[in-house]
């Protein structure tokens, strides 16, 4: 139950929108994708694979996120505007991040194993962004809208731009 109270007040912390406790429960996309994906990766943990992978494709089709039953969240995930989402099989995802629309942890094709991105705490995911194959984004980076990230991102570093660079470390700007 701590966990249900911690994620509706993460929503209403970071989204000014939301009027009330019963509009989070009733109509809130994000809500039900991180409330189901707990289900099915707990299922996933225990070897239910196929029933894991109804619960996520049921979660996708109500919410249009898509979470695999293997990816890993951490606490207070924020997804605003959520619909577009793909969160891959072997993502790790931190605590206290931010994801908008249209956002993809995904794989490249070519890795094995490990395929997916891992995700620090504290990061904040605009819209559009796709992160791809087996790389990190470091605690406290800022990656801005449409940015394809193919590398890992150091901690406190802000990212855009295809291919994704560094633009900002620590808050100071980095010469072009």
């Amino acid at each position: 139950m701590n966990r249900l109270k911690e994620d509706i007040q993460t929503i209403k912390k970071n989204d000014p929108s939301v009027k009330s406790t019963l509009e989070i429960i009733l109509a809130y996309p994000s809500f039900y994708a991180v409330l189901l994906h707990r289900l099915a990766h707990s299922l996933h943990r225990h070897r239910f694979y196929l029933i894991a992978r109804i619960v996520a494709a049921g979660s996708r089709f109500i919410t249009g996120i898509e979470i695999h039953p293997g990816a890993v969240i951490g606490r207070r995930l924020f997804i605003d505007h959520g619909m577009g989402i793909v969160i891959g099989e072997t993502a790790v995802i931190g605590e206290d991040v931010t994801i908008f629309h249209g956002v993809t942890l995904g794989g490249t094709g070519k890795d094995k194993g490990k395929r997916h991105p891992t995700i620090g705490n504290n990061v904040l995911l605009s819209a559009h962004v796709q992160v791809l194959g087996p790389i990190t984004i470091g605690n406290n980076a800022k990656i801005g809208a449409a940015a394809v990230v193919l590398e890992s991102i150091p901690a406190d570093a802000t990212a855009v731009g295809i291919p994704a660079k560094v633009v900002k470390k620590a808050g100071v700007k980095l010469p072009h």
